[in-house]
């Protein structure tokens, strides 16, 4: 199917659907005639994405779900595999915004420490 037959079975504008692709959370191919054409799995991965974008997540977050995309997640959680990586994805984030925490208070001690400019 093209893209607008995809937006239209999904209820997605083209432009997401294009930016979905550049994600990498869909894929498509380039038919002869040069249109871009997604395969019938395209169809459920886009659900799958609205459905995770309408339950409060971003982008970035769906990307932690990326592996379970093809199940049906509207009416079920994800697969076990997915929360499992979804589970070591936000321990990696939290590490992160913890050494960023940590770098940010050493920053303000310093120039709490710091004498004041003269002017």
């Amino acid at each position: 199917m093209r893209i607008g037959e995809l937006a239209q079975i999904t209820g997605a504008s083209p432009r997401a659907l294009r930016n979905y692709e550049r994600e990498g959370l869909i894929a498509s191919e380039r038919a002869a005639n040069g249109y871009r054409v997604y395969d019938a799995g395209a169809a459920v991965r886009v659900a799958n994405i609205r459905h995770l974008l309408a339950a409060g997540l971003t982008l970035a977050d769906v990307h932690c779900f990326s592996d379970c995309l093809d199940g049906d997640m509207t009416t079920a959680p994800p697969s076990p595999e997915g929360l499992r990586i979804a589970r070591e994805r936000l321990a990696v984030i939290d590490e992160r915004i913890a050494a960023q925490t940590e770098a940010r208070n050493r920053l303000a001690r310093t120039l709490e420490a710091a004498p004041a400019p003269s002017c």
